[in-house]
């Protein structure tokens, strides 16, 4: 697995959206509506970045289900609820897909994600939460550490060395094992 901080993909989202958020806001009087965002969305100098963009982008696409009271603006109040879900809730599958990599998430951990997200969603409720990618890092980890260990153990013992106390590679003695030393361990 990818390292990856689970915290850091939450907080990048948050901070993104909401930063996208305030930048926009701030420059309409009417305040965010959803031709505002098209028109942001199209000025290049309002969203100098792609990290703007796309989090603009984001807040474009799912203006409807965003905008709580459908009075056609978006609000402090309505972007906070997002927040908030974002981080109780968790991630969709969509948002860890449109917003993963602008979180400051890797490529390879955002493919991770999506490659393993049934895994990762243990409660099955269609998001992950901070907790269930960081059990699953842990997991991941764990599981990396038992394969390493296995494939030492399998490297590095013999049951065909003969007995503990033999001293040549001739012995008769199946049955026991010894531990073959490798360059590292006799330092």
């Amino acid at each position: 697995m990818t390292n990856f901080s689970a915290s850091s993909l939450f907080a990048g989202v948050n901070a993104g959206v909401m930063n996208s958020y305030a930048v926009l806001s701030n420059l309409y009087k009417d305040g965010l509506t959803q031709k505002n965002l098209s028109q942001a969305m199209t000025n290049t100098n309002l969203l100098t970045s792609s990290y703007g963009t796309t989090f603009a982008s984001y807040l474009s696409q799912n203006f409807g289900r965003l905008d709580k009271n459908s009075d056609g603006t978006l609000s402090n109040n309505e972007v906070n609820k997002l927040i908030n879900q974002i981080s109780n809730r968790g991630l969709s599958r969509e948002q860890v897909s449109s917003l993963g990599s602008m979180s400051g998430m890797s490529a390879n951990a955002q493919a991770t994600v999506m490659d393993h997200f049934n895994d990762i969603d243990t409660n099955h409720d269609g998001y992950v939460n901070s907790a269930e990618v960081q059990a699953y890092i842990l997991q991941s980890k764990i599981e990396n550490r038992k394969q390493q260990d296995s494939t030492r153990m399998i490297n590095h013992t013999s049951l065909f060395y003969g007995d503990e106390n033999a001293d040549d590679k001739n012995s008769t003695s199946l049955l026991s094992y010894k531990w073959i030393q490798d360059d590292n361990n006799n330092k």
